[in-house]
């Protein structure tokens, strides 16, 4: 654990990683993402099957959602179509979280700010008492996306959240 991490808890229980966010990943990653390479998606795939096979299994695998607004620019949910080939098809919902706002681009913003910018911007309409739940997403930067999604999930009634990311972003100085 990080030392943010000790000071201030995340709602999830564990991420389960495969590779760093540093070149050359990131570019593939973000070829697949804006210039819609999905050719990319079958070898991305595969690698982010790596860090779900470290789990101990889950009642309930939940992809990052996207806005409807976000979902139309782009044509595709990109952590969909990364589970796609390989998920449980009984454990896998698509609609089992919904993003309420089209917030600013995480991207886009500072690390400070990005925990305010998707604090309360997800709905659960699940009853998900007692449940191991997965969020899955292809990268984590500040963890603010995945930390607002468990809690959302947490307020839903899941025992448990971890998150599977494809990629994780270290801190640098001056972030």
């Amino acid at each position: 654990m990080c030392g943010q991490c000790l000071r201030s808890p995340p709602a999830f229980e564990r991420t389960l990683c495969q590779l760093a966010y540093a070149f050359p990943l990131d570019a593939l990653i973000q070829r697949y993402k804006y210039q819609h390479r999905l050719a990319l998606a079958g070898p991305l795939a595969q690698l982010l099957r790596g860090a779900a096979l470290q789990s101990a299994g889950v009642d309930l695998i939940l992809p990052a959602p996207l806005h409807p607004r976000r979902l139309r620019e782009r044509g595709f949910n990109q952590v969909l179509e990364l589970l796609r080939p390989w998920a449980d098809r009984g454990a896998l919902r698509r609609d089992g979280i919904s993003r309420q706002r089209d917030d600013a681009h995480q991207a886009a913003l500072p690390w400070q700010q990005r925990a305010k910018n998707v604090k309360g911007t997800f709905a659960c309409p699940l009853d998900l008492r007692g449940q191991k739940i997965a969020i899955v997403d292809d990268v984590m930067t500040t963890g603010a996306t995945l930390n607002e999604l468990a809690r959302t999930l947490k307020q839903a009634g899941a025992g448990e959240v971890e998150c599977w990311v494809l990629a994780r972003a270290l801190p640098h100085a001056g972030r």
